[in-house]
């Protein structure tokens, strides 16, 4: 169980990480504090909602046929691998995640804001729904949910961190050596987790 969550911990965060123009709205608001706890709360949410879908409709789904699961694991190690092939290039040539100076907005507006660019980015749901769902597909049912917890967790510490840690964090975005540790680490992770699907699957 503890494993399993750590997984889901660890891939759900990287995947997070990974998606900039999100993070780039969470830290502006942050920075400006322009209502940062709804934001957090907001993405939050979208993420408890998504991961849920994909770890109890995608995860069982797949789980309940043998030759899907094998397709997806396979599917899935590719796509890890192709994740973290991105983050080791964005390390390599020195990433930084940009903020828009927007002005204050109305609560409102800015739950509108951040729903419009946490749900109209298709890669939310590629990683929440679909990935996260098949990784946690080769998992029984009670690793299913300790990992959907550990995605989950991950969601909710980097969002609030980004938004309470607005003047922090953006100090830590402007600097190149910060981001191609980061990278890095993310790059580590994928690999490592996409080398345990590819045993798995193997051992099958």
């Amino acid at each position: 169980m503890w494993g399993s969550f750590m997984q889901g911990f660890l891939l759900g965060g990287s995947l997070i990480v990974a998606i900039g123009a999100q993070n780039a709205f969470v830290l502006s608001q942050g920075i400006k504090r322009n209502f940062p706890l709804t934001v957090a709360l907001v993405c939050t949410l979208c993420d408890v909602v998504l991961i849920g879908l994909g770890v109890t409709q995608v995860g069982a789904f797949v789980q309940n046929d043998p030759l899907l699961l094998k397709a997806v694991a396979w599917a899935g190690a590719v796509f890890l691998g192709w994740y973290g092939l991105r983050a080791f290039i964005s390390a390599y040539k020195g990433g930084h995640l940009e903020t828009v100076d927007q002005p204050s907005k109305s609560r409102k507006a800015v739950i509108l804001a951040t729903l419009a660019v946490t749900l109209l980015n298709p890669h939310v749901y590629l990683d929440t729904i679909l990935l996260l769902g098949s990784v946690s597909g080769q998992l029984p049912a009670d690793g299913r949910y300790a990992f959907g917890a550990g995605a989950i967790c991950a969601s909710c510490l980097w969002f609030l961190g980004l938004s309470l840690g607005g003047g922090l964090l953006a100090n830590f975005s402007r600097k190149i050596w910060a981001w191609r540790m980061l990278d890095t680490l993310v790059g580590i992770t994928m690999w490592s987790i996409m080398g345990s699907l590819l045993i798995q699957t193997l051992k099958a």
